[in-house]
């Protein structure tokens, strides 16, 4: 009997899960949670690593509680980790200063101006701004760079002593070439001329990248033999933890940010960039559609609400509103976006009128804004040559009823919401089990516990979705008319 432990390194917290490898059902659950760092100018997001490795820590430490006496069956654990963001580390292999995340805008004219330098879109959100902008406005600090990291694969550095990163979350550093799944040197060059030499090695998403530092196993109460995967970015890890592994699959993560993302079997290049052409951790690729508005835009909502105010309560009152709340549209890009590329917008709310700024017209309006928002990027995907056969709802947001048949409306297509939520840590204790096992196991063996049976199915209407159809084109021209 063995167990495979999966961590997911996110932006709000860590989340943890133990796996049994040979009756294929999670027996231990645990999270961490933490924030921001506060007090920054607008448009920085920033955490430390540190916080990342105490949080690692309290999650493994309260799973080997949770299995108990079969601690000394845990063999394998991977790590999933929030992509692009930057981790400088000095000669030491010291974090220089607090990494900037996935979610900074304050980097869009590094961005811009690589883009025009390399002829072909660099997202703000990708880590090749961030590099970028610690030269321009952190010269001393850039000075000092040796390594460059990701955050998984900082952690995986923290837990085995190994600097490497794989080709699927390395294809969200802006200065990968997607298409051979090596390092664009070119890129690289047009970041700092050092940058090349700052990268760590590249190993194959297949093996294992070592075992656990015999201090770190002590200190998690782990065996000193415990494997560990090479893991990947929260979305490569999400979509093995769905079962999105063959083209066809579609899953839609409801986070802080929204992603959308299929398999491939063949690198999906979209020209004006903003369909990310990721490789996946799985040998192929994962075009992928990320917003970065999602649950934060109905948070925002809730926090501003008089009581009863829980989500629970706005979602049953949201649900009593029509679709389309009587011509009120959210454009909800409160963090600026990312796709459409608008990382200095600001969000806004048309169509007002009496009545309008009822809480309950207020959720509705912001669940259907970012639900919109994503429908427009999904368009882009099906046009790119993505095959759609099912979709699959995954994330914290995938627990709302009303939000789960909101999409299947603007969609046009039934969705199901999986049972396990957790996909991105589920993802990585499969990569796990089946990279570091010993039994020969195969992704395909765990497609019953990654797609399970879904916690409710729910299929598009007819009137909702052709209401949703006509709210789609005034939402693309407010922000059109905005941009």
């Amino acid at each position: 009997m063995t167990i495979a432990i999966g961590l997911d390194v996110g932006t709000q917290g860590t989340k943890g899960l133990a796996l049994d490898v040979d009756a294929r059902r999670v027996v231990a659950r645990a999270s961490s949670t933490y924030g921001l760092i506060e007090g920054l100018p607008s448009g920085h997001a920033e955490q430390h690593p540190a916080t990342w490795r105490r949080a690692v820590v309290e999650v493994v430490r309260a799973l080997v509680r949770g299995v108990g006496t079969r601690a000394s069956e845990i063999r394998s654990l991977g790590v999933s980790g929030q992509q692009h963001g930057f981790v400088p580390l000095d000669a030491e292999g010291a974090v220089i200063r607090p990494a900037k995340l996935w979610c900074d805008t304050s980097t869009s004219a590094e961005a811009r101006e690589l883009s025009e330098r390399l002829g072909r879109p660099i997202p703000t959100g990708f880590t090749a701004s961030k590099i970028l902008w610690l030269a321009r406005h952190e010269p001393k600090n850039f000075a000092r760079i040796r390594t460059v990291q990701l955050p998984h694969d900082w952690v995986n550095r923290e837990l085995t002593g190994r600097a490497c990163m794989e080709a699927g979350d390395a294809s969200g550093t802006g200065f990968f070439d997607v298409r051979t799944r090596t390092f664009d040197v070119r890129a690289m060059d047009a970041i700092d001329a050092r940058l090349a030499a700052c990268v760590p090695e590249l190993v194959s998403h297949d093996a294992a990248i070592g075992t656990l530092r015999d201090d770190v196993a002590r200190e998690l109460g782990l065996p000193i033999d415990v494997l560990v995967s090479p893991g990947g970015g929260d979305n490569m890890m999400s979509a093995i933890g769905a079962a999105a592994t063959r083209p066809g699959v579609f899953v839609i993560s409801l986070g802080t940010s929204a992603t959308a993302f299929a398999h491939s079997d063949t690198p999906v290049i979209d020209p004006d960039g903003l369909i990310a052409p990721f490789c996946g951790s799985t040998g192929g690729w994962l075009p992928l559609l990320c917003t970065m508005n999602a649950t934060g835009v109905l948070e925002e909502v809730r926090a501003h609400a008089p009581a009863p105010n829980d989500h629970a309560s706005l979602t049953e009152r949201a649900s009593r509103i029509e679709p389309g709340c009587g011509g009120v549209i959210f454009v909800p890009y409160i963090q600026g976006e990312r796709v459409p590329d608008l990382p200095n917008a600001t969000g806004s709310i048309h169509g007002v009128r009496a009545g309008s700024l009822d809480p309950a017209v207020l959720y509705r309006a912001a669940i259907e804004g970012v639900t919109l928002n994503l429908a427009w990027g999904i368009e882009r995907m099906r046009a790119l040559g993505i095959r759609v056969d099912a979709v699959r709802l995954v994330g914290g947001g995938a627990r709302n009823p009303l939000w789960r048949q909101v999409i299947a409306d603007v969609l046009d297509a039934p969705v199901t919401a999986l049972e396990e939520i957790e996909t991105a840590a589920l993802g990585a204790a499969i990569q796990a089990a089946t990279v570091c096992g010993s039994n020969g196991e195969r992704l395909e063996d765990f497609s019953a516990i990654a797609a399970g049976d879904g916690v409710a199915t729910h299929t598009p209407r007819t009137e909702a979705a052709k209401s949703y159809r006509a709210a789609l084109v005034a939402f693309r021209r407010i922000v059109e008319r905005t941009r």
